[in-house]
């Protein structure tokens, strides 16, 4: 029995195991947002499963490296398949979240069921400190090159489902070559080495109709034809067409429709930039789609607008895709832009720079990690980063919707110490919307609008600033870096709606 193919064996189904569970934490972050509270369950799920197969090991008493192999073909096969049966799931039935966590617990426990099979397998071939350390250490080894690899290699070039594939392909070529390593042992290995053989022709297919089954599962997942899908290490990017022209999705959640983005766009940025007092230096957080750059450049007082996007297959996107780059009207193209892909909090704190105008476009705080974007933290830099007579403009998701959620980011803009000016825009795809207008002291129009708007004219441009009763002011708390109450706030809001 060769020792040094055993462990590298560890080393394998270690990285196997945790790319699963990787896997499931980030299908579920894209498909029912809130990345911290799905990998948090989907972990702890994980790891409670595992603590079962290992308790499980007990009463295997006979045919140990016959129930190994078993066990490596069963991961291959369910751990495989996780990626495009969940996607298939949400697609197409209302009982995602029991499939989810099902497909973690029976691939947790089969997991948990590894090392120590592997363990009983090895301890005739070394003394017992030295086999627990080194199975131990390739199996930490194994976690770190999944958690490396995962993020940086394999969910940008191969996606969820073609990643799940692969790996469950690599589980069935574990359990084919320990038909080898453990045939002394083995009562019929031929029996398993044809299982083997034909599980892992049967996740080559997959591999090979790997992209198809991300388009059917995509396809059923939006109302209108995918034209565009591609992931990045950030997010799942696609492109719809329908009669209602295209829209773009943003790990499924729609962020315009070039129905109506106009309306959107428009109400985002001129108010803001009729009241700076200068335009020429103009600031895009977000906004990597290149709409709201193509309403600052109608402005011919605007020398030079930077915009920092955290991804750059969005920025790229909306430059090369020509359906899109016609709708923003080629402005990431314009000599005046400059495209930074890059954090925008770190962006703001390593700029000492200051602008006229800073126009804040990022999704909704849907997740922890989008809610850092809304706290005091970052509104203080954006403070620091205005000019004296600038105006700043954020989006804050909708006032009738997410009422709390709306008025809890003005509360926290105040609280950084902004004058704030909130208005709102019905935007047919999404709705009433907000935003709010902040600067160092109060500030009136300035400039007369840009001509060949299709949405606001002198007139509806001050009604934005009235609010009905239903979406009038309501208490909310600070959202702070250390509480993140608005991410609590807005799950808890358009629950009620989805």
């Amino acid at each position: 029995m060769n020792k040094t193919l055993l462990f590298f064996t560890v080393l394998v189904i270690a990285t196997c195991g945790l790319i699963y569970e990787l896997i499931a934490g980030a299908l579920a972050s894209y498909l029912l947002g809130d990345s911290i509270t799905q990998f948090s369950t989907v972990i702890g799920s994980y790891l409670f499963a595992m603590g079962i197969g290992s308790w499980l090991s007990r009463f295997i008493e006979r045919g140990v490296p016959q129930r190994f192999v078993e066990i490596e073909l069963g991961v291959a096969l369910v751990g495989g398949l996780c990626a495009p049966l969940l996607f298939l799931t949400f697609a197409l039935t209302d009982v995602f979240r029991v499939a989810l966590y099902g497909t973690v617990l029976v691939i947790g426990t089969l997991v948990g069921l590894e090392i120590p099979l592997l363990l009983r397998i090895l301890k005739d071939q070394l003394k017992f400190k030295d086999l627990v350390s080194q199975v131990l250490t390739f199996d930490y080894l194994g976690a770190l090159a999944a958690s490396i690899t995962f993020p940086l290699l394999f969910v940008p070039k191969l996606g969820l489902v073609r990643t799940s594939l692969l790996f469950g392909l690599l589980n069935a070529l574990v359990g084919l070559w320990s038909t080898w390593l453990l045939a002394p042992v083995l009562a019929n290995p031929l029996r398993l080495r044809v299982k083997a053989v034909a599980l892992s022709l049967f996740l080559v297919v997959g591999l090979v109709l790997g992209d198809r089954l991300t388009n059917f599962s995509e396809e059923h997942l939006y109302a209108d034809d995918v034209v565009h899908a591609s992931s990045s290490p950030y997010q799942r990017i696609v492109l719809t067409r329908g009669r209602r022209g295209f829209s773009l999705y943003l790990n499924g959640n729609l962020q315009f429709s070039s129905l109506d983005e106009y309306r959107y766009h428009e109400a985002l940025v001129h108010p803001a930039l009729v009241r700076a007092g200068k335009v020429e230096r103009v600031l895009v957080l977000g906004g990597g789609d290149g709409l709201a750059a193509r309403e600052i450049l109608k402005y011919p007082e605007v020398k030079n607008v930077t915009l920092v996007d955290l991804d750059p297959a969005m920025t790229g996107l909306a430059t090369r895709y020509e359906e899109l780059a016609e709708l923003n009207a080629h402005a990431l193209a314009d000599p005046r832009m400059h495209v930074i892909n890059t954090d925008a909090m770190e962006y703001l704190r390593e700029k000492m720079e200051t602008w006229d105008v800073i126009v804040v476009d990022f999704p909704d705080p849907n997740n922890f990690s989008l809610g850092k974007l809304y706290t005091t933290g970052f509104y203080k830099l954006l403070k620091r980063r205005l000019a004296p007579d600038g105006v700043a403009v954020i989006q804050s998701t909708s006032p009738l919707f997410a009422r709390r959620s709306f008025w809890c980011i003005d509360t926290t803009l105040k609280a950084a110490g902004f004058w704030t000016q909130p208005y709102h825009a019905l935007v047919p795809s999404f709705g009433e919307w907000g935003y709010v207008l902040v600067a160092h002291e109060p500030t009136p129009p300035r400039r007369p609008l840009p001509e060949g708007l299709r949405f606001l004219s002198e007139g509806t441009h001050e009604g934005l600033f009235q609010f009905p009763m239903d979406m009038s002011p309501i208490p909310a708390e600070v959202n702070r870096l250390n509480n993140q109450v608005l991410v609590h706030y807005y799950e808890e809001e358009w629950r009620r709606w989805n």
